[in-house]
């Protein structure tokens, strides 16, 4: 189908930046050779041709940890811990930027994670590593590289400030669902703090001519260099003068969207507080031509997005496992009978799955391997295909009767960082009834299901390494 007309594709881009929330999807552009649909209406949509739309980078000034600090400043995200292991983490390390993205770490156990005092805290101890000069902010904008290293695999990705409108008009391509309980709390945290503190991170397809320019830089002696305490290398770039920013703001000018990997809280958050003071300063606005012009001229830092941004091709994904609280009333021998309809069995399998449509079984203290029968997979529809999906729909929703994962008591989700030793040990202690392993989804499956406005199933993807907090901080 042809694309419409200007006029129209106006239209449709002025209504979605009026809306913060809207109750539909309304996809403007879209991938050659990604599937179309809108599973909201359980209709094909046609899209827009993607010459439409092109991403759009901007450098920014990183308030970041002194060189010599940031070992002890640099922590994982707030949301792969809970507070005891935080509290652990930071003991003895009054530096930790635990205490700044989990602040409730400084208060007595058991305060209420989303209480003002734990927010407050929080903006305590962000200005005090300011104030003593752990943290400092660049002199001018600039772009940045940051490489992270994990045993054998490495990637280097742009930290660069992505925007806000793009991700609200869907430029930037979203594959799950987001909280309210959790937007609202990275709302207040980034509020108070006026600060972006954890990037989102983003994925791309990657032009050969930026994959030269990023192996070029990277041979330059780095600016921050570390390895954490789980043993991940750290290192970091500035990209500050004017032909370099240049060429990488041209070079992704070239680039329909962006994929999130990781982070649709925190971008959904940054976007909403950008909508709020959009709106404040349109009702706030003087109708004297002055104040107009101050208006127009105002460089609105909540308006971008602190993203870091890879490659797809270095994008490493692992699986996220599954373990179940009980068999649902039946024996082991009954679930395996109900199992062997869905999957050919292979009774002395192994943990790990190595290919797409093979699952590993944890029960009665043996692995069994499962290959799902071929007719449970032929379809076109790339969501319907995912292995997640598949569990969910034969197998979890009509033998456990777990209905929805996300809020089904009977199930856990295990991060294929812990390998498939720590689903071994959950369910011989008793915790658990039963595990599945699964093999990871692919990269490509991610973008072609983001790429035509698709949601996957909860805890589909686990992404390693994870993004340092503090490595790079965007005041807004």
């Amino acid at each position: 189908m042809d694309g419409p007309p200007d006029s129209l594709f106006s239209k449709l881009k002025e209504i979605l930046r009026t809306v913060a929330h809207p109750p539909c999807a309304i996809f403007l552009a879209g991938e050659p050779g990604e599937a179309c649909f809108l599973r909201a209406f359980g209709i094909e949509v046609a899209y827009l041709p993607a010459a439409f739309s092109m991403a759009t980078l901007k450098p920014f000034a990183a308030l970041r940890p002194k060189p010599e600090l940031a070992a002890q400043i640099c922590e994982l995200p707030y949301d792969v811990m809970s507070s005891d292991e935080a509290r652990q983490l930071a003991a003895g390390n009054p530096l930790s930027f635990l205490r700044v993205s989990k602040p409730e770490i400084d208060l007595p156990p058991g305060t209420d994670l989303y209480a003002p005092e734990v927010y407050a805290k929080g903006k305590e101890n962000f200005a005090r590593l300011i104030s003593q000069g752990a943290l400092k902010q660049d002199a001018q904008p600039c772009f940045y590289l940051y490489r992270q290293v994990m045993g054998q695999h490495s990637q280097v990705g742009l930290v660069a400030a992505a925007s806000c409108e793009e991700y609200l008009s869907g430029i930037i391509k979203k594959h799950e669902f987001t909280r309210p309980d959790k937007e609202d709390d990275r709302v207040r945290h980034i509020e108070t703090l006026n600060s972006q503190t954890g990037p989102v991170f983003l994925t791309y397809r990657a032009p050969s001519a930026m994959d030269e320019f990023v192996a070029k830089k990277i041979t330059e002696k780095p600016e921050v260099d570390f390895s954490a305490k789980d043993g991940v290398r750290h290192t970091a770039w500035t990209v500050g003068d004017s032909a370099s920013v240049k060429f990488i703001a041209e070079q992704f000018a070239k680039i329909p969207f962006l994929y999130i990997a990781d982070g649709h809280h925190r971008s959904a958050a940054a976007a909403r507080v950008y909508l709020k003071r959009s709106s404040s300063r349109r009702e706030s606005a003087q109708t004297d031509q002055s104040r107009l012009m101050s208006a127009a001229t105002h460089q609105d830092k909540s308006g971008q997005l602190l993203t870091v941004i890879f490659p797809h091709n270095q994008m490493q994904i692992l699986p996220y496992n599954r373990v179940l609280k009980d068999l649902n009333g039946l024996t082991a021998a009954q679930l395996m009978q109900k199992l062997d309809a869905i999957f050919t069995i292979n009774r002395s399998g192994a943990a790990k799955p190595t290919r797409k449509h093979e699952l590993g079984l944890f029960l009665s203290g043996k692995w069994h391997t499962l290959y799902f029968r071929p007719h449970f997979a032929a379809t076109s529809d790339p969501i319907e295909r995912l292995d997640v999906t598949l569990l969910q729909k034969h197998v979890l929703a009509p033998i456990f009767a777990i209905a929805d994962q996300r809020t089904s008591k009977q199930i856990n989700f295990v991060g294929g960082i812990r390998g498939t030793a720590e689903l071994e040990k959950l369910v011989n202690s008793g915790e658990y009834a039963c595990a599945f392993s699964m093999f990871p989804t692919s990269i490509e499956d991610l973008m072609t299901i983001a790429g035509a406005g698709g949601i996957m199933p909860p805890k589909s993807t686990w992404f390693e390494p994870k993004l340092r907090d503090a490595m790079f901080c965007h005041m807004i």
